[in-house]
């Protein structure tokens, strides 16, 4: 869509730019996130509008300033309270109301459109930059809580976790390879050269241990304390194995259930179908040690060996028996390379691990981190990249709480 340039002899007095940066930096302060743009959109609106009349200062504000309806009650107060003082009152009549409500009065959709009609028909027309995904808008999305995503936001999310890109921390095997720099003395290959040149050793052949991906094993509470968090998850889950190849995927709420195969479905939500399938206790009961006490006995021996990370997802709200769930998580870290326990809580202002579950698991987790926003989900990327090659390095749990 195109506009008209700004009239030359059009220009807001310097008293009206002081109120405009003041009313901007009130929204700033409970909260908007408005960027430097929206605020010159906001100044340069008036060029078109009648100042002196707060209907029309109401819908060029709002069209400008406000870019999620999560955030019009706030900014319909703050109007208020900021240009008609006098009138200040919690009552909604106060207030303009918005085009949609009157679509008879203001047919103007955006501010684009109602600068159009007030610009002049002879002005030249340049390009207006769509600023519906601005850097201010991605960076508030990927710090927001999964738990309070809209169905347009999840969609976005999805999209982002797509483009994550894993790399996770690699092992030294016990094959050893070929190489020049290695510090094994290849015996067998300096003899066979050297017998190819009538027994003379003209070079050392070396050889050292093959990298090699460990194995990951994932294993995410689906009960009903985890239910606006279990859907991300297991998105998180199809992505991981999706690039790695090496995963074993399990879910649990009652009893634990192995979904390894469904998350090997290359389209995320014929894999999340496939798991709804299998699995019968979605948002019900909690029996995390029952659970992992399963998973030891009957998978432990199979998916726990070679060195293989294990990322348990849930708030530890246990139902059973809490000294028991410290025995069992005690047993699964004798069993792994390392254990990292994920807690949407976490990522909660002032959180405690006060659950008795919970308070029962910290002793003998290597690392406790957050995974309630995007941004988690980045930094669970990096440090899954920077993992130690000994056995039971430094521990991030003290630093997360």
């Amino acid at each position: 869509m195109a506009r008209s340039p700004l009239p030359q002899d059009q220009t807001v007095a310097p008293s009206m730019e002081s109120r405009l940066v003041e009313f901007v930096q009130r929204l700033r302060l409970l909260g908007l996130p408005i960027g430097v743009d929206q605020a010159v959109s906001f100044a340069e609106s008036f060029a078109w509008i009648q100042p002196l009349r707060r209907s029309e200062v109401y819908h060029a504000a709002r069209a400008t300033l406000v870019n999620r309806k999560e955030y019009l009650d706030l900014f319909d107060q703050a109007f208020i309270e900021f240009w008609e003082p006098r009138r200040s009152s919690p009552s909604p009549q106060k207030t303009p109301q918005a085009p949609r409500h009157r679509p008879e009065e203001f047919q103007r959709p955006s501010l684009v459109s109602f600068m159009a009609e007030k610009a002049r028909q002879q002005s030249k027309e340049i390009e207006v930059t769509d600023r519906t995904k601005t850097a201010t808008e991605v960076e508030w999305l990927q710090r927001k809580d999964f738990a309070k995503l809209t169905d347009d936001e999840l969609i976005a999310l999805r999209q982002s976790m797509a483009g994550l890109r894993w790399d996770f921390s690699q092992r030294l095997s016990h094959r050893l390879i070929k190489s020049r720099r290695g510090r094994t003395l290849d015996h067998r290959e300096t003899l066979r050269r050297a017998a190819k040149l009538g027994g003379v050793v003209v070079e050392l052949r070396h050889r050292e241990r093959k990298d090699k991906t460990r194995p990951l094993v994932l294993i995410a509470d689906v009960s009903g304390s985890m239910e606006l968090y279990s859907r991300i998850v297991l998105q998180f889950f199809h992505g991981l194995s999706q690039q790695l190849d090496r995963t074993e995927a399990f879910v649990f709420g009652t009893r634990l259930t192995c979904v390894t195969d469904a998350f090997r479905l290359r389209h995320v939500d014929v894999a999340l179908d496939a798991v709804s399938r299998e699995v019968f206790d979605f948002a019900g009961g909690t029996r995390i040690a029952e659970s992992l006490h399963t998973f030891r006995k009957q998978w432990g021996s199979k998916v726990l060996r070679r060195g293989a990370v294990v990322i348990v997802i849930s708030d530890g709200c246990e139902t059973g028996d809490a000294e028991q769930l410290g025995r069992e998580v005690e047993a699964l870290r004798r069993s792994c390379y390392r254990l990292i326990w994920l807690n949407p809580r976490l990522g909660q202002r002032r959180y405690e691990p006060r659950v008795r579950g919970m308070a029962a698991v910290l002793p003998h987790v290597d690392d406790f981190l957050p995974i309630h926003n995007f941004e988690s989900l980045r930094q669970l990327r990096d440090h899954l990249a920077r993992l130690p090659k000994r056995k039971g390095g430094p521990s991030e749990i003290s630093r997360r709480l």
